[in-house]
């Protein structure tokens, strides 16, 4: 018989899968970061930093105040606990995954772009030109690769077609990330003096024993979802997800159920916590594992979002760089933020209520979180503009 949840039920699931409701009363440790990093699998980056780069605030979201260098270092420092590749999007990857995503790099050595195509058909030594670079001097980043033979006439040696080529590496497997420099460039560097020996040196999984290691990565990390977001966890091909789900629940990691207002069938990680309550307040990123699915957001949360930065100005609605408020196991608020570190201000540029929610009890709670948001991020003050419907309540009990 199948299970049947209710709508709450589902959301208590997925937050709890995703590490919500449970940050630490000590200081955060090493411990605590390799903790939610193998729980997501994956922290999504992107180079805007209106606020904080993308890939720090999931670790803010789930455990509070911390020192980012800490993620900087698991990225960064042996031994390395996070690798950059593609998972849903560019990310910074639980080190231990790398083995299943061989394959999608070895996919990707079909699908040269245009002038990667031409450099590897006419000018196949500038890889090699490359390579010996970073093997000789690593890590580089693309600025730092000698192009002294850019100035010979008719020469394809410069800095494009050297950044062409650090990418295509990188995106086939054999350069990786050995972290990222203060101006947010990528640092090519050769696997072997990256990775964990162990995890360098480990069998490459066939493709489907690789495409059903990350679906069941997902499946934890979602535990409750339909198959599209199973998916849409780490960017895999519909197809080929299905039959890894059907193993999944074929051998009982993984159950059918039914959720109340859904419309699509559900699936259940049968390891996964069903909390009868989540407590807490957390600001949550655009790129948070917990909403960069939008149809997942939309279904579980009922909550329809976007964040403007890709929508002209006079076309957006809630702001420019919007981030959810979680209060206990709804989205309550979501605000436009922005650090102006010039002034140590944290700017509430718009702040809205989402439908249902009580207004005085979220103002509330939400001040303190962004007080705690620009204590972390060293501002020393917060400020709210008047606008939304929620600006003139939060501004009452900000300050």
């Amino acid at each position: 018989m199948v299970a049947t949840l209710t709508s709450a039920q589902a959301r208590r699931i997925t937050l709890a899968a995703q590490g919500f409701g449970r940050r630490p009363d000590a200081a955060v440790t090493m411990r605590q970061v390799q903790q939610v990093v193998s729980r997501l699998g994956q922290l999504q980056i992107d180079s805007v930093n209106v606020c904080v780069r993308a890939h720090y605030m999931p670790l803010f979201a789930r455990l509070g105040g911390y020192d980012r260098t800490l993620l900087d270092r698991a990225g960064g420092v042996a031994p390395r606990r996070v690798f950059e590749y593609w998972g849903h999007a560019a990310c910074l990857i639980d080190v231990n995954l790398q083995p299943a995503l061989r394959w999608r790099m070895d996919a990707n050595r079909s699908r040269p772009w245009n002038q990667m195509r031409e450099i590897l058909g006419a000018h196949p030594e500038l890889v090699d030109k490359v390579m010996a670079q970073v093997r000789e001097r690593g890590p580089l980043t693309a600025r730092e690769i000698d192009h002294e033979e850019q100035r010979t006439p008719g020469s394809w040696w410069n800095w494009s077609a050297a950044k062409s080529v650090l990418e295509w590496q990188f995106l086939v497997g054999e350069l990786t990330s050995a972290g990222r420099n203060t101006a947010f460039e990528r640092r090519y560097d050769l696997p072997e003096r990256v990775l964990p020996t162990a995890v360098h040196a480990q069998a490459t999984p066939g493709e489907e024993e690789a495409r059903l290691m990350l679906a069941r990565r997902a499946a934890a990390a979602l535990g409750v979802f339909t198959e599209p977001w199973l998916a849409e966890y780490f960017y895999t091909d519909r197809t080929q997800t299905q039959v890894a789900l059907a193993e999944l629940v074929r051998l009982g990691e993984v159950e059918p159920v039914t959720v109340r207002g859904w419309s699509s069938p559900a699936y259940l990680w049968a390891d996964a916590a069903r909390p009868r309550r989540i407590s807490g307040d957390a600001l949550v990123a655009p790129f948070d594992s917990l909403v960069f699915d939008r149809d997942r957001l939309l279904e579980t949360f009922g909550v329809h979002y976007r964040i403007g930065l890709y929508t002209p100005a006079a076309q957006r609605v809630h702001g420019y760089y919007v981030y959810l408020f979680v209060a206990d196991d709804a989205i309550a608020a979501r605000v436009d933020l922005k650090a102006d570190r010039k002034s140590g201000r944290l700017l509430v540029q718009a702040s809205w209520l989402e439908p249902g929610c009580d207004q005085g009890q979220t103002a509330v709670r939400l001040a303190v979180e962004l007080r705690r948001l620009a204590d972390w991020l060293g501002l020393a003050e917060v400020v709210v503009a008047p606008r939304g419907d929620l600006a003139a309540a939060l501004a009452a009990v900000s300050g």
